[in-house]
């Protein structure tokens, strides 16, 4: 039995970046000889298998066959007599097919990328000097998921490009069907995952250039008459953008959606994709209110209590911060000047908050006020402190 440190933690200790996570390859081992020496079996397609100490994932080396359309159409092999460089070729990128042999490796697990011996059958190291993102072999056609993965790893290493040979195959695979295949959970792990990397425009220029993203996302495919390459141009720069700010996953998709889709576009793409929910509710609210929070300095204090109640700032301000963070994303702000919307909505919220509802609601009581009513009441002693909070900074 042998066991070898493979994929991307080879590669990132390649490129000097910090190894996160680390994946293993055992070679030459039956699955009852793992569990007999204390790994625990968690996989579900192949054997994969959990160390007793370190709990990190250690996979039986193993080849794929293809037998159906999609990412989950394989028979897996994965037996003693798979070799370490079968179970390379079946992997999607030459920068993710090398490995080193644990024991190589110091105690910690750490290697001198100059000194110790890589195994690289399919010349990665030389890719990565390249800075090219090129498919191991013809087995990276078997799986579609591969074209979302290459873009992935485009928005991550920006200054990488797509080899043509492998932009060839992915154009074929997207011609020939293997897209519509793809799994809503996992489309939506991928593109998350894209959008969360330094530059995230490059995930979206890939997967348009091999035709796959109006088929992963049509409601981002702007009209031809209304300008569509300044809105492409638009929402690649938004995008990228709102990554130098380093924002959370939801602000990232609000951004990436807004002023290219409507809300009722925005639903049917999250439910198609399964989308998680606080992201598909900020994308949604920032794609109806937008505008409104653009304009708002032109709005008295009913309307501006208005948007407020509209965007449920009362009982989620964490939430209406994070929208006004994604509309000065938009407009451009925080790199060269500030968003004029944003201290105005929060001093309007912050003298609405400013109410005690509750007291409020006991003196309308109190004067035989109910139901309604009573909510009107506090409409209007939020409005007046509204009033008197713009009154106050004119």
């Amino acid at each position: 039995m042998h066991i070898y440190l493979v994929g991307g933690a080879v590669r990132d200790a390649l490129m000097g970046l910090p190894v996160k996570d680390r994946d293993w390859v055992v070679v030459g081992a039956t699955p009852q000889q793992m569990v007999a020496q204390g790994y625990t079996p968690v996989g579900r397609d192949f054997p994969v298998f959990l160390h007793p100490r370190t709990r990190e994932e250690y996979a039986l080396a193993r080849t794929e066959r293809k037998t159906a359309p999609g990412y989950r159409g394989f028979t897996v092999h994965a037996d003693p007599d798979v070799t370490l460089e079968q179970d390379l070729e079946r992997r999607d990128l030459r920068i993710n097919a090398m490995a080193l042999d644990a024991r190589d490796l110091a105690a910690d697990g750490g290697f001198d990328a100059a000194t110790d011996r890589l195994i690289d059958p399919f010349n990665g190291r030389i890719d990565l000097q390249r800075k090219l993102l090129r498919h191991v072999g013809d087995a990276f056609g078997e799986d579609p998921v591969r074209i979302l993965r290459v873009a992935r790893f485009a928005a991550r290493f920006a200054d990488f490009e797509v080899a043509h040979d492998t932009m060839d195959l992915m154009r074929s695979m997207v011609a020939r069907g293997e897209v519509q295949a793809l799994v809503a959970e996992r489309v939506w792990q991928e593109l998350s995952g894209g959008l969360m990397q330094a530059r995230p425009s490059r995930m979206l220029e890939v997967l348009h250039a091999c035709g796959a993203l109006p088929i992963l996302l049509p409601e981002l495919q702007p009209e031809l008459s209304g300008g569509g390459a300044a809105v492409e141009v638009e929402r690649l720069q938004r995008v990228d953008r709102a990554a130098r700010l380093q924002f959370a996953l939801p602000l990232r998709f609000a951004c990436l959606l807004l002023g290219t889709a409507q809300p009722p576009a925005i639903a049917r793409l999250c439910e198609r994709l399964r989308v998680a929910g606080d992201c598909r509710a900020l994308a949604e609210l920032a794609a109806r209110e937008h505008a409104c929070i653009d304009a708002s300095g032109t709005l008295d204090a009913r309307a501006l209590l208005l948007l407020l109640e509209r965007c449920d700032a009362f009982r989620k301000p964490e939430r209406f911060a994070q929208l006004l963070q994604v509309c000065a994303c938009a407009a451009g702000a925080w790199e060269d000047r500030p968003y004029a919307p944003h201290a105005r909505l929060l001093a309007a919220l912050f003298a609405a908050q400013s109410i005690a509802t509750q007291t409020v609601a006991l003196q309308a009581q109190a004067a035989g006020l109910v139901g309604h009513q009573v909510g009107v009441q506090i409409h209007a002693e939020r409005m007046a402190a509204i009033a008197h909070a713009l009154a106050g900074s004119n």
